[in-house]
């Protein structure tokens, strides 16, 4: 990578860390987290992984929304933000669980195929 290209990156990358101090203190007060966990300037793509108390925090897909929905009209060289808690969710803040994990909810009483490990039985 040229000196240019790395002195851009950097650029880009203080400047997303600015823009999420300055619009979004409220994640570091509550004791979470936001870092860039990649950056393409090509594509203009950003992932932004939320941790400490952001991962399971019921306002995270807000927050989440937010720093999409304003990333891209703040800094022009954004094109797509992709943002994750890590609490299982898929890119985007997908808190239904099934961001490609396979798996998909099952209940007492259910059946499932070839599946012998149906867990705990409920006491009703």
């Amino acid at each position: 990578m040229s000196t240019d290209t790395s002195d851009a990156e950097n650029d880009l990358r203080e400047r997303i860390t600015n823009f999420l101090r300055r619009n979004f203190p409220q994640i570091q007060m509550h004791g979470g987290s936001a870092a860039i966990s990649h950056l393409d300037r090509e594509t203009g793509e950003v992932q932004i992984q939320l941790g400490g108390a952001c991962s399971g925090c019921g306002i995270s897909p807000m927050t989440i929304q937010a720093i999409k929905s304003r990333m891209v009209k703040e800094i022009p060289e954004i094109e797509t933000v992709h943002a994750d808690t890590g609490m299982g969710a898929g890119a985007d803040g997908d808190l239904g669980g099934t961001g490609g994990s396979g798996m998909s909810p099952s209940f007492p009483g259910e059946t499932t195929d070839g599946d012998d490990d149906e867990g705990p039985q409920a006491p009703f």
